[in-house]
């Protein structure tokens, strides 16, 4: 489908607008969280030397991938559940290689997130306020735990880059609406524009 075809096509579908404030916030919340992780996850040993505030980053870091559990399931169910779902820009050949994009990302998160899990239960953290995980499992499981779950983290990285970057070709080359339906500002401003 050529641009002009595309804008034709989406200025001609007035139901091709947002997704609803729910997805998107959790949809940002999601990228913010994994972004966060990976940079602790990936620099902060190179960083900060062994001490109270390296050990209390760490502790942050699985705070903050329990969090990043918790979103990473509500997100399919309020999608299915109660979210605002789109027409299909284009059905084609781009159709399936964004919906099987997208299942890669849940998968490689819900595998992040079930190896962080094991790890946090091998090694007994500390989470937030007085909350803490006892020790359970072979102490020699932390290292490939820690290894997978820094394999499969680097690996959501990639193929998150590959999604934003098909997001802005389609926003600045190809001019159709499948960036701005996700950003929070176009949802705010279709609410404001219904009442």
């Amino acid at each position: 489908m050529s641009s002009s075809t595309r804008r034709a096509t989406v200025a001609g579908n007035p139901g091709a607008s947002a997704y609803d404030r729910g997805t998107i916030a959790l949809h940002w919340l999601t990228a913010s969280l994994v972004l966060v992780l990976w940079l602790i996850g990936t620099f902060l040993e190179d960083i900060l030397p062994k001490g109270a505030v390296r050990s209390g980053i760490w502790s942050a870091h699985f705070d903050l991938g329990f969090v990043l559990t918790a979103v990473i399931v509500a997100l399919p169910l309020w999608r299915w559940f109660g979210g605002r779902r789109l027409p299909v820009e284009d059905p084609g050949a781009l159709h399936i290689l964004a919906k099987t994009t997208h299942a890669a990302l849940y998968t490689l998160l819900f595998m992040i997130a079930g190896l962080g899990i094991a790890n946090a239960l091998v090694r007994g953290v500390t989470l937030a306020g007085p909350l803490a995980l006892p020790a359970i499992g072979d102490p020699e499981w932390r290292r490939p735990l820690t290894h997978w779950h820094g394999v499969a983290a680097n690996i959501l990285m990639a193929l998150a880059l590959f999604h934003a970057a098909a997001a802005l070709v389609h926003h600045y080359l190809w001019h159709d609406n499948i960036l701005r339906r996700i950003l929070p500002s176009r949802a705010a401003r279709l609410t404001s524009e219904r009442r």
